[in-house]
């Protein structure tokens, strides 16, 4: 089993979900997190004050599947999150060694 772990733009998490819903992946998590990479944040004005964002908006996706599923997830990922613009996100594969169902009590490839 792997976590497929994705950083993207908000703006594209519609597309992405519908992209693994159309490839058949049944669940994610989403978390809204706060990064920078090459961006190095921006400027914005407000009230007529210019003030430094360091920080940029972003959603964390976390989708753990079978050995089997993950190109097909990383694939849709990708799909769903390509604008060709800097910021568009990163995408990285980890392994997972065990999976429980909490309400069942179903591990591993059952659980998922």
């Amino acid at each position: 089993m792997k976590l497929v772990t994705a950083i993207i733009q908000p703006s594209n998490l519609d597309v992405v979900q519908k992209a693994l819903i159309r490839k058949g992946i049944q669940g994610m998590t989403v978390t809204e997190v706060s990064g920078y990479a090459r961006q190095h944040g921006h400027a914005e004005v407000y009230r007529g004050a210019e003030y430094t964002v360091d920080f940029i908006g972003k959603i964390k996706i976390e989708v753990v599947c079978t050995d089997a599923n993950v190109p097909t997830v990383v694939e849709a990922i990708v799909e769903g999150a390509r604008t060709g613009q800097v910021g568009d996100g990163k995408v990285w594969v980890v392994p997972v060694e065990s999976v429980t169902r909490v309400r069942t009590g179903e591990t591993d490839a059952a659980a998922l």
